[in-house]
């Protein structure tokens, strides 16, 4: 698979597990190219935890255009019936279990669901941002990431960064598979036909439980 073919790819599986009616938060990067891969029937409402529902493409017509950024400091739109409030509201709403689906990229994740997503030790960062909130107050967890870095395994036995939150992720989607997590282990339900499962799970180090109606992505 060529490298710039690897986003698009895993972003275009995920937007299938996205619901007509869902309140949807997209972490930074790669998880902000979902919206482009969706049904056009799927309806969804995002929100940015800098304070707005009704998160949109930028609209270079809107006079305001230049005023809106997403939680990742991009520039952002918002639709005609969305809203803006302050950070306290806006947590309010992802504390108390109005988010159907958080999507998130991550460092590290492990065969318990346990997620580190926000710091290398000795690299300088502007801090967690809503991560910890969104991952223990959203419904579902996605993680939407590539599967190895530099060819070390990002599924692991256990992390060793500082973690975001435990026993969070729900399901993992990256190049070669789509994975769910379960009080088991890491089961691999959908794998990318240019890899074979013995390479996928040589690029894993979490032992990958192999689901009885493993199937091809579509």
């Amino acid at each position: 698979m060529e490298r710039s073919e690897i986003k698009p790819y895993i972003a275009k599986r995920v937007a299938k597990e996205l619901h007509d009616g869902d309140v949807v938060n997209l972490g930074i990067g790669l998880p902000t190219m979902v919206p482009d891969y969706l049904d056009p029937s799927v309806k969804l409402t995002l929100q940015s935890e800098n304070g707005f529902i009704g998160l949109a493409a930028v609209d270079p017509e809107d006079p305001d255009a230049a005023y809106i950024v997403n939680a990742g400091g991009q520039p952002a739109g918002i639709e005609k019936d969305g809203m803006f409030f302050d950070s306290a509201t806006s947590f309010s709403i992802i504390r108390g279990g109005h988010v159907d689906a958080t999507i998130l990229g991550s460092l590290q994740v492990d065969e318990k669901g346990n997620i580190a997503n926000w710091i290398i030790p000795g690299k300088m960062v502007p801090g967690m941002g809503g991560a910890m909130d969104l991952v223990v107050g959203a419904k579902r967890v996605i993680v939407a990431m590539e599967h190895t870095q530099k060819g070390a395994p990002k599924i692991l036995k256990e992390c060793t960064l500082p973690l975001t939150a435990e026993a969070q992720v729900n399901l993992i989607v990256t190049e070669m598979g789509v994975m769910e997590v379960t009080p088991e282990g890491i089961v691999l339900k959908e794998y990318n036909p240019e890899f074979t499962v013995e390479e996928i799970q040589a690029a894993t180090e979490a032992k990958l439980i192999i689901a009885d109606d493993l199937k091809p992505i579509e």
